[in-house]
């Protein structure tokens, strides 16, 4: 087998890392064949074979059974010629007579005495041939047992050789997509797998020299550890944490003032079921605004001239903070006719300032930053709900904004951006983020607590690879099944589910890095990258890999299950269930995207695939010898199980 480890199979770029799988090529071939014992002998030549001594007693018995009326008779006919011999002598009879009975008697007793012989001889032949007869049977016995041996010989050195495959083989191969991709959806799940998946995305991105933006909409901090990693990994992550990081903040002060109004049009509608009407209606009023306060207006003074169109307040309190000019107040009440009489523009005025003073301070203390190629832009959990989705909204849309004006990287996923908790934006929202992310080739992830409609509609859309993770509701669950198919038969670990309740929760939240920020920086020297490393030592997934690595060299045991609904519904903390569509068709596989799994001896960075394909060009016999069972989904999909029916 090749020795394909995680030194051999270096991370790529151009691949985006999801998790592993964990597969067995070979499966364990069990005990050692039992060698097949030889028929006791006798320990010395002194010591009898009991089986031919009872062979020998047993004949000898018969032929004493049988032979005693021959003995009676002879020893009869011996009395009878002695009483001849002694009558004889007595006088009682002639000689002549005597002899005759003599004669007669003896040869009665010879006679029988020659059968008794031919008896004894019987019965040693028996005895011989039987003997001889267990010598040929013992002779093919031996023949049998060296057989037998050889055959066990040859099967111990099959029995090594599956045994050393199946203890050196790799068991947990990397899940990835290609960079071609536009998108990764991600649905379900709860926060520590969100956090171990973005762990693993957002490292292997950093570490293969990337970019990445994380917006964390989830208010659950699961970046903190791919933060810690970044800065093990030599980098300085910024962190802002919003609202309080809002005047450090100045993403889109560069936005010329049409696309300013249109960022701030989306972020007033973000509660509100707004039509494509009134969105150009909010643009009309906020780019007619900006117009009269000119370039580089701040959202502090944009409110201000809202209050003046919507004659809330008094004016002299904005004048006399320098927020608008006497001449923009004059300006702004003829903009929509003498006296703003409009109703409608009042009422909407109105309203976006009630809805824009939650940014006021936005840029109002900007500072230089360093560079950073892992940026963390999350909302406190102290602060109000809906004052963090207008501040979710407001980033997601500037953000796009400024991926619109810049030109297309040379290299896909260069830049990354993770938006989690994307079912809190707008549709809309998400469509022109999608947009602007394929026209730059900027990788997105989106994750999505649940499948509400807004998500239904954009779940896979276009190029995109989805991921689904533990859905807790049956209609997802649902939704999610007959997405993948429920045809496909899915290989689970043992390992994944043992430890899915013992991992790490998230705990705390975010520290700002922007509030210690200075207007210089130093740079960094360059450290040598080891990604498995930097997990143990600086990431909880990473401190607990010894205690998951005890595990996994005990449970190396897994499951198959069919992607019904009620196991979408009870997937372990960090499944992952991806699918794709490539050349050769759509893919669906089951990952395990907890970040210790890297630090597993039996952990590679390369895929199944192209490992499977690696090994069989370099040990072309095991085409041939169909070693191993093909993995799930490798082959055709094998029937449907039925789980009504009983065991039978």
């Amino acid at each position: 087998m090749a020795d394909v480890h995680p030194e051999h199979a270096q991370l790529q770029a151009d691949r985006i890392y999801l998790g592993w799988q964990y597969i067995l090529l070979h499966p364990d071939p069990g005990p050692p064949p039992k060698r097949p014992s030889p028929v006791r002998e006798p320990s010395s030549a002194a010591e009898p074979d009991p089986a031919e001594a009872e062979l020998l007693r047993r004949e000898r018995l018969q032929e004493d059974m049988l032979n005693r009326p021959v003995r009676l008779f002879r020893l009869f006919m011996l009395v009878v010629s002695v009483l001849i011999l002694a009558a004889a002598v007595a006088g009682y009879i002639g000689w002549s007579f005597a002899l005759l009975g003599l004669v007669a008697a003896g040869g009665v007793a010879a006679i029988c005495s020659f059968a008794l012989v031919q008896g004894d001889r019987a019965v040693k032949y028996r005895v011989l041939e039987q003997q001889a007869r267990d010598e040929r049977q013992r002779r093919e016995r031996d023949k049998e047992l060296f057989r037998a041996q050889e055959e066990h010989a040859q099967r111990y050195r099959e029995w090594q050789g599956s045994k050393e495959r199946h203890d050196k083989q790799l068991t947990w191969y990397a899940v990835a997509v290609p960079d071609d991709i536009d998108r990764i959806d991600v649905a379900g799940g709860t926060l520590p797998g969100w956090s171990a998946l973005i762990t693993l995305l957002g490292a292997t991105r950093l570490y293969s020299g990337g970019h990445l933006t994380v917006l964390d909409l989830s208010e659950g901090a699961i970046a903190k550890d791919l933060i810690e990693l970044a800065r093990k990994g030599g980098d300085d992550p910024l962190v802002w944490v919003l609202p309080v990081d809002l005047p450090k903040l100045d993403l889109g002060a560069t936005l010329r003032p049409e696309a300013f109004a249109d960022v701030l049009a989306h972020v007033v509608s973000v509660s509100e079921e707004r039509t494509t009407r009134d969105l150009s209606f909010d643009n009309a009023i906020l780019e007619r605004v900006l117009e009269v306060l000119g370039e580089n207006a701040t959202i502090s003074q944009v409110t201000a001239a809202l209050r003046a169109l919507a004659q809330v307040g008094d004016p002299r309190d904005d004048l006399r903070f320098g927020l608008i000019t006497a001449t923009q107040l004059e300006r702004i009440g003829t903009l929509f006719g003498r006296g703003v009489s409009d109703r409608v523009v009042i009422e909407r005025a109105w309203a976006l300032e009630s809805q824009l003073r939650k940014l006021e301070t936005l840029g109002t203390e900007a500072v230089r930053l360093p560079p950073a190629r892992l940026r963390v832009v999350s909302m406190d959990r102290q602060a109000g709900v809906f004052g963090n989705r207008v501040l979710g909204t407001y980033v997601a849309t500037a953000l796009t904004h400024i991926l619109r004006q810049s030109p297309a990287s040379d290299r896909p996923w260069y830049h990354t951006i993770i938006v989690a908790g994307a079912d809190k934006l707008r549709g809309d929202v998400l469509d022109r983020l999608m947009d602007a992310c394929e026209t730059s080739r900027t990788g997105l992830v989106l994750t999505y607590r649940s499948l509400t409609p807004t998500v239904r509609e954009r779940l896979g859309r276009g190029h995109a690879a989805v991921a689904f993770m533990r859905l807790g509701n049956a209609e997802d669950a649902r939704v999610a099944s007959e997405h993948v198919g429920t045809e496909h038969r899915l290989e689970l670990a043992q390992l994944t589910e043992t430890i899915s309740d013992s991992l790490p929760g998230v705990n705390g939240g975010y520290t700002s890095t922007i509030k210690q920020v200075e207007d210089a920086w130093q740079e960094h020297e360059e450290t040598r990258v080891d990604l498995a490393g930097d997990i143990t030592e600086s990431t909880e997934w990473g401190r607990t890999a010894e205690k998951i690595a005890e595990k996994e060299r005990v449970l190396q045991r897994s499951r198959e299950f069919l992607v019904e609904p009620h196991e979408l519904q009870q997937l372990p903390t960090t499944s992952v269930i991806v699918t794709d569509a490539t050349a050769q068709g759509r893919r669906v596989r089951l990952a395990d995207a907890n970040p210790a799994i890297l630090t597993f001896p039996k952990t590679t960075l390369g895929e199944l695939e192209e490992l499977r394909e690696a090994m069989l060009a370099i040990d072309p016999e095991q085409r041939d010898e169909g070693d191993g069972e093909p993995p799930p989904n490798l082959g055709p999909p094998p029937p449907r199980l039925d789980w009504r029916k009983g065991r039978q």
